[in-house]
Formats: structure tokens, C-alpha cells, sequence
């Protein structure tokens, strides 16, 4: 997993982008404007439009932040050689955890894959690259926990991976629905099971 360095930004657009993410996790790509940012900021929508001339540079940049900020966590853990299998990938799942502990809040990635065939083309490539970068990380570490004795999987690796991801993905968007953080922590509970039977 690759990451690439933040850019700098003013603290005004490091606000912009923060709210946007936020409207993103909640709301949905589609169902914010720059007049939703500008009124909760408190700027003018041209201050906006200064930093992210468009609604597409703006979720590109979101994105990116995203992306950049989770892959350096995974890039840091990964390189821990002290660190256990399911540490890592109790690591991994905190985010989740933290999203179910809010009201509507879901992975970023995620939310946009729900409007993915509306997103503009550079989005769209971002989330896909996003979900593959996550579940090659999780393939590594899955590997990890095999060669360590520390996992039997019930599938290959890459295929295992897949199911994780999806499953904790999914869970997040039933927990949405029904309002329910036990949907996903009975999840991450069957799939450690899953992870370490016979071990």
C-alpha cells in the first residue's frame, strides 16, 4: 500500500474538507451543496469555490485526505513486527467501531460506493482503488496470521480478505438502518471466531 504525502492547506480549506467529509459519511455525496458548507462555516460559497473550484475537486480532495490518512495507519501497523495478527486487525477495525458509535456515520468509501454510478470518473477510481488497498492489506495480514500460527482461514487469503471487508462494510450501512452497534460488533466477533478456530 502506497501513501502520498498531505498537501498543505489553509485552515479554512482543512474546514471545507472536514465538514465535507462529514456530509459525505452522513448525508451522501449527492445531497450536500457548496450553500450547505458555506452556511454551516459561515464563509461565502466563492471562498469555497477558491480552494475546490468544483464539487468533483472537492470530493476528489476528500478522498485523497482519506485515503492518505488511513493508509499511513496501516503502513505504521503493518511494519510493526511486535504487533500480533489480530492486533493488527483489531486495529484495523477501530474506525468501524468508531463509525458505529454515531448515529449515520459510515466509511467514506463507503457511502460513495453507494452513488457510484453518479460519481464523476476520478471518484469513482479513487473509492475502487480505496476498497482494493484495503483488502490487499488485509490479505497481508491474514498471510501474516497463517505463517505465525495465529489464524486458519476458511479460504484463501486474497478471498478471506474479501469477506472481511465486505462484512464489516456491510455491517456498518445495516447499523445505519437500524440503528443497532451491536450489528456490527457481533460481526467482528463471528469473524475473529471464524479467524482463530482450530488454532
Amino acid at each position: 500500500m502506497t501513501t502520498t504525502a498531505p498537501k498543505q492547506r489553509s485552515e479554512t480549506a482543512e474546514q471545507i474538507l472536514d465538514l465535507a467529509e462529514l456530509l459525505i459519511q452522513t448525508r451522501g455525496y449527492s445531497a450536500f451543496s457548496y450553500q450547505d458548507i458555506a452556511d454551516s462555516l459561515g464563509i461565502r460559497k466563492a471562498s469555497i469555490h477558491y480552494h475546490f473550484p468544483s464539487k468533483a475537486d472537492l470530493g476528489i480532495a476528500v478522498v485523497d485526505r482519506y485515503v492518505a490518512r488511513f493508509g499511513a495507519a496501516l503502513v505504521a501497523i503493518a511494519e510493526d513486527r511486535s504487533q500480533t495478527s489480530m492486533a493488527m486487525l483489531d486495529f484495523y477495525v477501530e474506525p468501524y467501531i468508531g463509525y458505529a458509535k454515531s448515529a449515520d456515520q459510515v466509511c467514506l468509501c463507503g457511502a460513495l460506493a453507494g452513488e457510484i454510478l453518479v460519481l464523476p470518473p476520478e471518484l469513482r477510481s479513487r473509492v475502487d482503488g480505496f476498497f482494493r488497498a484495503h483488502q490487499a492489506w488485509l490479505t497481508g495480514i491474514l498471510k501474516r496470521g497463517v505463517a505465525r500460527g495465529e489464524f486458519k482461514l476458511p479460504a484463501p487469503a486474497s478471498k478471506t480478505a474479501r469477506f472481511v471487508f465486505g462484512a464489516l462494510q456491510g455491517a456498518l450501512l445495516v447499523k445505519r438502518a437500524t440503528g443497532e452497534a451491536a450489528q456490527l460488533h457481533d460481526v467482528i466477533t463471528v469473524m475473529k471466531l471464524q479467524l482463530t478456530a482450530g488454532c
